[in-house]
Order: structure tokens, then sequence, then C-alpha cells
């Protein structure tokens, strides 16, 4: 016999929730640096074991951590601009304008160390405004602006500095505070430029997800017409972007400049599509609005560890650039995964 008592009916079982242990974890995967961890936690692991105790040494850990110094140095910036949906390959031929600019003023002309550094800065700072002028006012895409500014900038510095010096190699004697600042080596084996780095990331990092501004860098990169509508002025994010990018090449010209000593017309050209590299690793998309200076920074250990943990094996160097490609291809088809999973989770969370 069934007895119903009134008014009373009966009621599921509530789904249980998942625990506290769950959610971190699906937060986690749910990022866009997710891909990126993974891919550096493997490439490192993968070295601790295959490299030895050489790679795992102090010696081993300076190596990898002053080529993601430099190359992060640039590599922020520029993942800012791809955040934008814009690129710029302009970099290595800023970085070496402005370190053959340092060279000359100071180390061939005399100039005090000051005026050189900062004409050689300011000259990354002009033709960021160029690129970036050009860039919104035409609306060239800016992988051919870029491009075009690569050779051109890069023809202009080797013809100068035959005209002025008589040679593509010119040599600077910085002074201690000069050394100190952009080209001393802490133990004989950090640089310290990775102070540099961090002040960069830290920066950089609370502009992008912290601020207004930040907003807008993910809002013009989503889609800039409803940018535009929602009265964010487009053109002067990206043309300060470019401006940003630009300085993060020259730094980087007055760091090696006065840690080598001298500059020469072609540094720097390896860092055009390295940076790009090391972005997209990071979980940067290409097509733009979506990423994390975290994610950036993920990927340029990523790649600073791969080239530089290969001579640390026994392999020949030349697989270094295989496993790049692979990292790279494997690196993009993860990000999409994880970016579905992002908007799944949060479909307009820009601070993911």
């Amino acid at each position: 016999m069934t007895v119903h008592v009134s008014g009373v009916q009966p009621t599921a079982a509530a789904p249980a929730k998942p625990s506290s242990a769950a959610r971190s974890l699906r937060s986690l995967t749910h990022r866009p640096e997710a891909g990126a961890l993974i891919g550096t936690l493997t490439v490192f692991v993968f070295f601790v074991i295959f490299g030895g105790s050489k790679f795992g040494s102090s010696g081993g850990a300076a190596s990898w951590l002053n080529v993601a110094a430099e190359l992060g140095i640039i590599a922020i910036p520029v993942g800012l601009l791809m955040i934008a949906g814009e690129l710029d390959l302009s970099v290595g031929s800023v970085l070496a304008a402005s370190s053959m600019t340092l060279a000359i003023v100071s180390g061939h002309w005399n100039a005090p160390l000051i005026v050189g550094v900062l004409l050689a800065l300011g000259l990354g700072l002009v033709v960021g405004l160029v690129n970036g002028i050009i860039v919104t006012r035409t609306n060239v895409p800016s992988f051919v602006v870029t491009l075009a500014t690569l050779f051109a900038l890069s023809g202009f510095t080797l013809g100068l500095s035959r005209v002025i010096t008589g040679t593509t190699s010119v040599p600077l004697h910085p002074d201690p505070l000069t050394k100190h600042v952009f080209g001393m080596l802490i133990g004989n084996k950090f640089e310290v430029a990775i102070f540099w780095w961090l002040a960069v990331v830290l920066g950089v990092g609370w502009m992008l997800h912290v601020t207004r501004y930040g907003n807008w860098i993910f809002a013009v990169g989503g889609d800039k017409e409803s940018a535009r509508a929602s009265g964010i002025p487009t053109q002067q994010v990206k043309i300060a972007l470019f401006m940003g990018s630009g300085l993060g090449a020259a730094l980087v010209g007055v760091i090696q400049t006065s840690l080598y000593n001298g500059a020469q017309v072609a540094n720097g050209q390896s860092f055009v599509f390295n940076s790009i590299i090391s972005v997209v690793i990071g979980g940067v998309l290409l097509t733009g609005g979506y990423g994390s200076v975290v994610g950036v920074v993920l990927g340029t250990l990523t790649f600073a560890i791969v080239n530089q943990g290969i001579y640390y094996t026994d392999w020949n160097s030349d697989w270094a650039s295989l496993i790049l490609g692979i990292l790279l291809l494997v690196a993009v088809l993860m990000n999409n995964t994880f970016r579905k999973l992002a908007l799944s989770y949060a479909p307009r969370g820009r601070k993911l």
C-alpha cells in the first residue's frame, strides 16, 4: 500500500557540486596560457632528462634565461600588438639600427653615453610611430608595412654606417654606470637584461589585465569597428602599441651593445620571427583579441629552453629548428582547443 502525503512532492537528488580542486583544475585549463604552461613544463622536463646535470646547473639556467630575457623584452610588446590584431616585423631592423646609433654616437663620435642611449631609444619610438601612422591612416596590412620597414631600415642602417664609419661593426667602450645598468653579467653568468625583462613583464601585465587601456587593446583586437563605435580611440591605441614594440626592440639593442662592447648592422634579424613564435606558443591568436602576458612569458621560456637545451644533449644542434617547428604547430592546435574551452567557460572574459 502506497501512502501519498498531501502537498509534498518527491524531489530529485541535487547534483553533486564539483570539488574546489576540480574547479581549480577546470579554471586552469580554460586560461589562454594553459597550453603554454604544458609546453614549458614538457620541454623543461625533457631537457632535464636528456641534458644531464649541465642543463640543470646555474650555467645552464643562465644560458636559456639570458636568451629568454632579451627575446621577452621584444616579445611582450609584439604580443600586445598581436592581441590588438596587428604584426610588427620591423623589430629586427630596429634593434640593429638602435644598436648602431648608440655605437656611432657614443663610440665613433665620442658623445656622452646617455646621449647615445636616448637617441637609440628615441629611434625605436620614431620607427614605431611611423609604422603606426601608416597602418592606421592607410589601412594597409601591418604585415606589409612593417615588412617594408624591416628592409628599408636595414638598408639605411647598412649604408649610413659605411658612409660614417667605413665599416659595419663599430666598437663601444661603455662607462661603469652604463655597463651596470644595461650590460652587466651577474656572477659572470646572468645578464642584467633579466631584470629589465621582469620590469617589462610586471608593468605590461598590470597595464593589460588591470587598467582600462588593457580593455581597449582586447576590444580593438576582438572587433575594431565595435570598439570604435563604443568610443575607444582605436588609432591612438594601435599607434601607441607600435611605439611600444619599437621601444622594446631599441632597448634590447642598447643592452646588446653595452654587453658586447659594440654593434653590428646584422644584429637582431633572428628576433623578427622568434618573437612571433614565442607569442604564438604563448597562446596569443594571430587573429587578435585573445592572449595574456603570462602566456607570452611561458612561450618565450619554452623557445629559449629548446633553443639552448639542445646544446646540452648529444644531438646535433640542427634538430633544434625541427623541434621548434613541431612545437609551434602543436602550440597552435593546443591554443585553439584551450581557446574554445575558455570561451565556453567565460564567453567575454578577457581577463582569463
